[in-house]
């Protein structure tokens, strides 16, 4: 593998001046041609074929199928961002038309949303293509009319580099500035710094741990003028287990959650790593049905010597932790392996021992038993801001329980009844985000065409001559998108 040394530090002004550069000119590209980019940039990524695959195998552990798949979702990311940004609707296009014999006249006022600026990506480790270099936050800033620059992630940096060959062969073919896109190396804090501070950068995109994107965000709000940060820094994903669907269902719930507690060898973001369940005779048969099948699971590679060594070490400290109780040992096992981890304890011991909410990043989870129904509110009162919360239960039980679904909706950015939280749709209406420390912004996702609206911001004109507006907002409507005309949606010409 090629060595892919830190770019100086002097040398990051001078691709933030590039950017900006590009910027001034990408922001004005019509929505139809930005649409043709991603879709371009999409297919120059389907062109490396398999090599890409082989690439990100060899860098990741990443088996095939899930690359193939990952790239299947990266292409359909490319290609949906990119129908949406010609469609239009996430612009949020409102005209209020004058009337000037009111008393005070009202003037003609129009609103749309404009592009921020350059913006920098922070590469994820364990997407290496879907939350990566070609990923969903580049798709959304390129959607939105921003110029990017990507960090790539040092885990992956050959995998990084063909992406970004990729997109810059779209930009040449689409004629645009090569500039709209740029990419560095950097494992060291300072770089990530640099980039973050820069004067030129108008907003950052991360997903991976907290204490990054704590630090992401804590570095863009020292700056002079603050910017944006939307990171995503993981979650515990809750899952509520009731007890008549407990009772009915004890083996089919362990065996769906077995399955997304070691999907992937636990590296999503959405893994889920509590349980809260009710102490009785159905508990017991589902602990015991979900202790054999993750003792039964063979050990499997995870991404880097980094995180293995973070999941064994949390795990081992987790085992030590009072009033924690060891189900499935996760064991040491050579080379990057690791075997899953199921511990238990009382609701009591976690609401005392806030250490128990975090997120050990692999393949464990942590059963936290209630001794009533009622106590399952108490212990969604405990819980911090995830991405997910998901809830098991009959028909009769989820109508019963509005007082814990209450909860659960102010802690989290996707409410999931009867199915497990790994698993994210690229649609509209996906919400990947959550409160805080989930994300540093719940009011904005990082899936689905809405994943646009973090990249812009709104702007006004007031009684502004119809030759000087945007396209979007025209009278003609040249473009034949949807708007808000006086309360009404419409894509016909302001009468």
């Amino acid at each position: 593998m090629e060595i892919y040394p830190d770019i100086p530090l002097q040398q990051i002004d001078a691709v933030l001046e590039k950017s900006q550069q590009a910027f001034d000119t990408y922001r004005q590209v019509s929505l139809l041609k930005r649409a043709e980019l991603l879709r371009a940039i999409a297919s120059e990524l389907e062109e490396i074929g398999d090599a890409w695959i082989q690439v990100a195998h060899q860098e990741t552990n990443l088996p095939e199928a899930r690359l193939r798949n990952e790239r299947a979702r990266t292409i359909y990311q490319l290609e949906s961002y990119g129908q949406a940004c010609a469609e239009g609707d996430w612009m949020r296009i409102s005209i209020d038309t004058a009337f000037p014999n009111r008393n005070p006249p009202r003037p003609d006022l129009r609103k749309m949303m404009i592009p921020l600026g350059p913006v920098v990506v922070f590469g994820a480790s364990n997407f290496p293509y879907a939350y990566s270099t070609a990923g969903g936050d580049t798709a959304s800033a390129l959607a939105a009319g921003c110029s990017v620059i990507v960090k790539a992630h040092p885990a992956h940096p050959e995998t990084s580099a063909m992406a970004t060959a990729a997109i810059r062969r779209a930009l040449e073919k689409c004629g645009l500035p090569i500039d709209t896109f740029q990419h560095v190396y950097g494992a060291s804090n300072e770089v990530g710094k640099a980039l973050v501070q820069h004067r030129n950068t108008s907003a950052v995109g991360f997903t991976g741990s907290f204490n990054g994107g704590k630090q992401l965000f804590d570095w863009a709000n020292q700056r002079p003028h603050p910017i944006p940060v939307f990171a995503e820094m993981g979650s515990v994903n809750p899952i509520f287990l009731l007890p008549e669907q407990m009772g009915l269902e004890a083996e089919s719930l362990a065996e769906k959650i077995a399955g997304s507690v070691i999907l992937g060898v636990g590296q999503f973001c959405t893994n889920p790593g509590l349980l809260f369940a009710v102490e009785g005779d159905s508990l017991l048969h589902f602990k015991n049905k979900l202790k054999a099948l993750l003792q039964s699971v063979a050990p499997a590679p995870m991404l880097h010597t980094g995180i293995k060594d973070n999941y064994q070490s949390s795990s081992t400290e987790w085992r030590a932790k009072a009033g924690v109780s060891t189900l499935v040992a996760s064991v040491e096992q050579p080379d990057l392996c690791v075997t899953p981890q199921l511990t238990e304890t009382s609701l009591n011991r976690f609401i005392q021992d806030s250490s128990l909410h975090q997120e050990v990043f692999g393949p464990a989870t942590l059963l936290v038993v209630c001794p009533t129904l009622s106590d399952l509110l108490v212990a969604a009162a405990h819980i911090e801001g995830q991405l997910t919360c998901s809830v098991f239960g009959t028909p009769a039980e989820l109508s019963a329980q509005s007082g814990l679904l209450q909860i659960l909706q102010t802690r989290c950015g996707r409410l999931n009844f009867n199915m497990v939280p790994t698993g994210v749709e690229v649609v509209q209406s996906m919400q990947h985000g959550g409160p805080f420390p989930a994300t540093t912004d719940p009011r904005f996702t990082a899936v689905g065409s809405d994943a646009i609206l973090r990249f812009v911001r709104p702007i006004s004109y007031q009684n502004c001559p119809d030759d000087l507006l945007p396209d979007e907002l025209k009278s003609a409507n040249p473009l034949q998108i949807w708007r808000k005309i006086d309360g009404a949606w419409s894509n016909d010409s302001v009468r």
